[in-house]
């Protein structure tokens, strides 16, 4: 599974999944385009990725600000030629309270970071994806968009949106050759490695790197029949 030719754009590249998928991009010789509001991860990045013979470009993007998200992709297409990929991998969600103890500052910040951080790189790719007749577009969700997790119903209510508009604009632009998925993931290490869990019939979170296995993998010519779904992986999750 090559992307010899091909750039990606992933949004939240710095750490976590975004980081893992990046280098699996790089190893598999995709030119890539990568957006995080933490300047100095995404220079470390960068150097990592130097062991690649690949172009590497990355921006200080705060994906809730629609004018940078366009500023940044009208320069990347520029510099780059084209972006074939995009993984809209930026999110946050790191806050466990009950809705009634919640606060519409909160909501405002996910709506805007997991939403229209979703839409607005989107956007600004899609025309130019349509025009060639090719693309691909991964949004990560969560479990939490499906089954809704206590605690953190702003947040499942933004994922459940992300999944939504996956469905929806892959049923406009599918037959135009632009494949649009969701990955969503379970618990999730915060290392590069797992740890046991109570949350899956598997006994353990998933890893950054099986996350972004399935990512390339739905990017790639062997998912070429893939479009319109939501891929949980999340080691056989329990309803909780």
């Amino acid at each position: 599974m090559s992307f010899k030719g091909k750039t990606v754009l992933i949004t939240g590249a710095s750490v976590g999944i975004g980081r893992a998928t990046a280098r699996e991009f790089a190893k598999r010789n995709a030119d890539v385009v990568l957006l995080d509001m933490d300047m100095e991860g995404l220079e470390k990045l960068k150097q990592e990725l130097s062991a690649y013979p690949v172009h590497v470009e990355i921006y200080e993007c705060d994906v809730s600000d629609e004018q940078r998200v366009n500023e940044v992709c009208a320069d990347a297409i520029n510099r780059m030629g084209k972006i074939d990929i995009l993984v809209n991998n930026a999110g946050i969600w790191r806050q466990f309270c009950l809705f009634e103890e919640s606060n519409s500052a909160d909501w405002r910040r996910k709506i805007d970071v997991n939403i229209l951080g979703t839409l607005y790189p989107t956007r600004a790719l899609i025309n130019p994806m349509l025009e060639r007749g090719w693309g691909r577009i991964i949004n990560i969700a969560s479990v939490a968009g499906v089954y809704g997790n206590a605690k953190m119903a702003d947040y499942s209510m933004t994922k459940g949106a992300v999944i939504a508009f996956t469905t929806a604009l892959a049923k406009e632009v599918t037959e135009r050759g632009v494949l649009v998925n969701a990955v969503s993931p379970g618990s999730v290490s915060h290392g590069d490695s797992t740890e046991p869990s109570a949350l899956s019939f598997m006994g353990r979170t998933g890893s950054h790197q099986e996350n972004a296995n399935l990512i390339c993998f739905l990017a790639s010519d062997e998912a070429s029949y893939i479009s319109g779904q939501n891929i949980q992986i999340d080691g056989c999750r329990k309803k909780m």
